[in-house]
């Protein structure tokens, strides 16, 4: 099995309370995509932070292979949320991925 982590920080011109609304968005958007991408076994995004936090939001996602996660980068659904609800909203982004 193969995690997917990934932190994002969201750009500093937004407000509190847009915040508020992008991380829900995003949360639905890409925790919608669970049972529509071969491979794709768990997907889940944290929203919810301590003020200790450096990230504004994290997802959390397992896959059965590599091979999975590299389908799941470029697959259209997953695609259209990263291109509509993430990445427009985004000032950076920290990823690691592992085998467990």
């Amino acid at each position: 099995m193969v995690k997917h982590v990934i932190i994002w920080q969201l750009k500093d011109e937004l407000s509190d309370s847009e915040k508020k609304d992008i991380k829900e968005n995003i949360k639905r958007g890409l925790e919608g995509l669970k049972g529509k991408i071969p491979g794709l076994l768990d997907i889940v995004v944290r929203t919810d932070k301590l003020a200790s936090s450096t990230g504004d939001l994290m997802l959390d996602s397992s896959f059965e292979d590599e091979a999975s996660l590299k389908g799941y980068s470029v697959h259209p659904e997953h695609v259209k949320v990263a291109d509509t609800a993430v990445r427009p909203y985004t000032k950076s982004r920290a990823c690691l991925d592992f085998v467990i």
